[in-house]
């Protein structure tokens, strides 16, 4: 059972600059305890619970009853405790977000869905198409939908190759469309062998031939302009939907180490197209502090990963474009830093 079937397709999300008073009145009017936050587009960049409002100490806890018994009641003002909790109670939402954002895609499984919740310790996950928000998955959803599994009496056969084939097959189509005429990958196709008789030949007959060859050349040229476009189009919806299990991640860390021994001063954790950050890597690129809130998927995945574990440590994080295909940002690397 995948994500799209059971996630929750009515979404509340709010802009990263809604108040936390509008906040909390919109948790309290739809009855949920978090909304996600996305930008201009659609796309996450974080996520916004109860408790972020409230707080997570002893104290802030204890206003939480009063705080919602006061916003159930319609028409009524906020409780002037939990008001004063928040200092400030109209500040964006921005400055107490979660962020980056665990993602999954519609094709993901609900049990890869639970070993995230687990291991991130998060109660709902966004599920994304083409970069928006689509849906949400919930621990409820999961205990319904596992619930429903075990009283199934047969299940349908499991998916052949997943997304990853169904990207290369897109592919491969696509280019054998575009390369028709037995065309081959980078290829220039020859013009016919010339007429024996020479003498009919003139200038113009020449140049003709070198036009023909240049529009064939600039064709073929664009066709794989457009099978990469195609291919970086399928990495991203491939990273939206991979998460990063223990084992990889161990093993990351160990390959840190070992080219540490080897004297060189970062290692990079993942490479990943721009287009997997929620403004195609322009805060990567111009160095913004607020870049880690672009991240998506594996490499927000990623980034939480060494925030747990190695951020306390002292190893720092940091993010450069890699490339700059056409003059825009094309892949970003994510580096563990230990140089002096």
């Amino acid at each position: 059972m995948k994500a799209r079937e059971i996630m929750t397709t009515d979404v509340v999300s709010v802009g990263p600059e809604t108040s936390l008073r509008v906040v909390a009145k919109l948790l309290a009017a739809h009855g949920i305890s978090a909304v996600p936050v996305v930008d201009t587009a659609g796309a996450p960049i974080g996520m916004i619970s109860e408790g972020d409002l409230i707080g997570r100490n002893d104290s802030d806890r204890r206003l939480r009853r009063d705080w919602w018994l006061t916003l159930l009641a319609e028409g009524e003002e906020l409780h002037p405790d939990f008001l004063a909790s928040l200092r400030e109670p109209e500040q964006a939402a921005r400055n107490v977000m979660a962020s980056p954002v665990v993602t999954v895609g519609e094709d993901t499984e609900i049990s890869e869905i639970a070993k995230l919740l687990v291991s991130h310790q998060i109660k709902r996950v966004p599920v994304i198409r083409a970069g928006r928000v689509v849906g949400i998955v919930s621990r409820a959803d999961l205990v319904r939908a596992m619930t429903a599994q075990e009283a199934a009496t047969a299940s349908a056969p499991p998916r052949q190759g997943g997304l990853f084939a169904e990207a290369i097959t897109s592919i491969e189509d696509r280019f054998r469309h575009l390369h028709g005429r037995n065309h081959t990958r980078g290829a220039i196709a020859q013009p016919p062998p010339v007429a024996a008789d020479e003498a009919r030949l003139n200038i113009g007959d020449f140049r003709s031939l070198v036009a023909d060859f240049e529009q064939q050349k600039s064709e073929h040229k664009h066709a794989d302009q457009e099978a990469l476009i195609e291919q970086r189009r399928h990495r991203i919806a491939e990273l939206i939907d991979q998460h990063i299990s223990d084992p990889r991640w161990r093993q990351l860390v160990h390959q840190a180490h070992d080219a540490a021994a080897k004297g060189e001063r970062e290692f990079m954790l993942l490479r990943f197209p721009s287009g997997l950050c929620s403004d195609g890597g322009r805060a990567i690129n111009s160095e913004q502090t607020g870049w880690p809130q672009t991240l998506r998927g594996e490499a927000a995945e990623m980034f939480l990963r060494w925030e747990q574990d190695l951020k306390p440590q002292g190893f720092p994080i940091t993010a450069r474009v890699l490339d700059f295909p056409g003059g825009m940002p094309g892949d970003v690397g994510l580096f563990l830093d230990w140089g002096v």
